[in-house]
């Protein structure tokens, strides 16, 4: 009786083993089956991810996609912009860098550009100094530029305008009262000639065409940000070649007294404005002739300067 209970249990238990066996085997064989199924969907999206990848690849974009896209970082607006403190340090920088160049321009005013060289050397060292703050724009034209390209917000490149022209005017205030201290002098404080009659469109020409050449060099100068020194060597042997070119043409070909200052900023502390007219309308009809030639044509000659080196980057597929 003995025997016949043991060789039941035995039995029951080879039975129950059975179908543990079967089990693990039938939950083995639907994992295997669950990931066969999940490795071939995967291939198949890979497959139609490929295919649409290379279906794209023989469509390549147009070389000027992107042309005018936003170049900077992040959104700015005037009431996200005074929150970053780092703002402050940008404005402060364009402040001093135009001062300075103000400084430097008034010397070359007075000592004529015999010492071209030396002022190289001065305004390298100028936007070497101030790049890491904001740029080292330093000049109008080329905020106008940078905005343009949208590399800048407006709002940036609104305020950065303004302290520029505060920065001129610190130059110019500098400038002056060390004149005043110095008593009856040989020279008198820097200033624009009156535009002569019929002249108007040929000195704006010559601020239109400078402007352009700082524009373009300025930007593609920006390709070296990496390495200061060669960003500052760049946008400085830019503005040298407009002043000397602008000077070859105005006073050697033209008979005009160099009117040409390529800088709106700067352009305002030389008295541009007319100090006396005989009338009201003669007096708006100056103030509009000498905004246009030493602010309007020189904001557009930079801005065409910009867009002239992002053009022929892009033309030369070098981005």
């Amino acid at each position: 009786m003995a025997t016949k209970k043991s060789k039941s249990s035995a039995k029951s238990a080879k039975t129950k083993t059975t179908k543990q066996k079967t089990a693990v085997k039938s939950t083995a064989k639907t994992e295997q089956e669950v990931s066969k199924k999940t490795e071939q969907e995967v291939s198949a999206k890979a497959e139609h991810a490929t295919k649409v990848t290379t279906h794209e690849s023989k469509e390549p974009k147009s070389w000027l996609s992107g042309f005018f896209a936003k170049k900077y970082e992040g959104t700015e607006s005037i009431l996200t912009i005074f929150k970053d403190h780092r703002f402050y340090g940008s404005i402060l920088g364009e402040i001093l860098g135009t001062m300075f160049l103000t400084l430097l321009f008034f010397s070359i005013l007075l000592m004529g550009i015999a010492s071209i060289a030396n002022y190289a050397f001065v305004l390298i060292a100028i936007l070497i100094a101030i790049y890491a703050f904001s740029g080292a724009y330093l000049n109008p034209l080329i905020t106008a530029g940078m905005m343009a390209t949208r590399r800048v917000s407006v709002v940036r490149g609104i305020t950065y305008i303004i302290a520029q022209v505060v920065g001129a005017w610190l130059g110019w205030l500098i400038f002056s009262a060390f004149h005043g201290a110095g008593g009856e002098t040989a020279y008198e404080l820097p200033a624009m000639s009156a535009i002569e009659e019929g002249k108007f469109l040929i000195t704006a020409l010559i601020e239109l065409f400078g402007a352009i050449v700082i524009g373009f060099f300025f930007t593609r100068a920006l390709k070296y940000k990496r390495s200061v020194f060669t960003f500052g060597a760049v946008v400085a042997g830019g503005i040298i070649l407009a002043i000397l070119t602008g000077y070859v043409i105005s006073a050697a070909f033209l008979g005009l007294d160099k009117n040409f200052v390529y800088n709106p900023s700067i352009a305002m502390m030389l008295q541009i404005f007319p100090q006396s007219s005989n009338s009201f309308g003669e007096a708006l009809g100056s103030i509009c002739q000498a905004l246009a030639i030493y602010a309007i044509f020189p904001m557009i000659g930079g801005v065409v300067g910009s867009y002239l080196a992002d053009f022929t980057s892009r033309l030369s597929s070098e981005e």
